[in-house]
């Protein structure tokens, strides 16, 4: 689902899914993150949560029965997004949110060498998540994932993205790594750490992921986390951009959508 650069920026939109992947570490939790290549367009050396925009091939998945039998009551909108966060996990991290037919359980992580070897020839568009999916007779767990966050865009910029954040923990024996390409780095690390590490000046955070770990550090642990998405819902932000004297950007976001305040500064922005 991409859009194209227009002087109507609401038709500039691309719409995207992004996943954080919890678990459990200790008295608190642990987040899986990759650093972004340097020489990529969006999102340049950041560390970021594994996500990306939309393909096609997400809906028709969704809408292919033998694949997603039971949509839980999503639309079809929402369960191609689940099955793109799905798609975007394991090309970026290896993580494979799917059970294999007939069963319950996650696919293990002995099984994933095997699919692992494939993730290069999808990121080439030499085979298809779907046809991957069928040949291992998977089914993709969209019922683990839940909405957690939803960020547009502000509507000034050239480039726009959709973006919905999903929940999911992690199967307990996928640990991820960085696909060596888009991202050169990976990392475990409780929501503080990431903090601490941009405050420090050792990663970049954008602004979104900013929020959204301060968010999940006041949670406490993955499965309260969980708790809360299942039971809140899920406010639209797209940031309102305005500049101050000394040249920095002023953003506004909605107080309703419950993060760390309304108003923030932001230099370079």
């Amino acid at each position: 689902m991409s859009g194209s650069t227009t002087s109507d920026p609401s038709k500039a939109l691309r719409t995207a899914a992004t996943v954080l992947l919890l678990r459990e570490s200790g008295p608190g939790m642990e987040i899986f993150m990759v650093q972004r290549n340097r020489q990529i367009e969006f999102s340049s050396g950041a560390l970021v949560f594994p996500g990306g925009a939309m393909d096609p091939g997400d809906r028709e998945i969704a809408a292919d029965a033998a694949l997603v039998s039971d949509r839980g009551g999503l639309d079809a909108d929402a369960a191609a997004i689940r099955i793109g966060g799905i798609r975007e996990t394991f090309e970026e991290s290896g993580i494979m949110l799917a059970r294999q037919r007939g069963s319950s359980a996650l696919i293990p992580g002995a099984e994933l060498a095997v699919l692992d070897r494939q993730r290069t020839a999808l990121d080439e568009g030499k085979v298809s998540f779907a046809d991957i999916l069928h040949q291992h007779a998977l089914l993709p767990a969209i019922d683990l994932l839940v909405p957690f966050a939803h960020w547009i865009t502000p509507v000034n910029l050239p480039k726009r993205f959709d973006t919905h954040f999903l929940l999911a923990l992690a199967p307990a024996d996928q640990i991820g790594k960085h696909d060596g390409k888009e991202s050169v780095d990976s990392v475990w690390l409780s929501p503080k750490e990431a903090l601490d590490s941009a405050a420090s000046g050792r990663f970049n955070l954008p602004f979104p992921t900013i929020r959204n770990l301060i968010k999940l550090d006041k949670l406490g642990t993955a499965q309260a986390a969980m708790d809360f998405a299942r039971t809140t819902p899920v406010v639209t932000v797209v940031p309102e951009m305005s500049r101050n004297e000394d040249g920095t950007t002023r953003l506004r976001i909605p107080i309703e959508a419950g993060y760390d305040g309304d108003v923030f500064n932001v230099a370079g922005a």
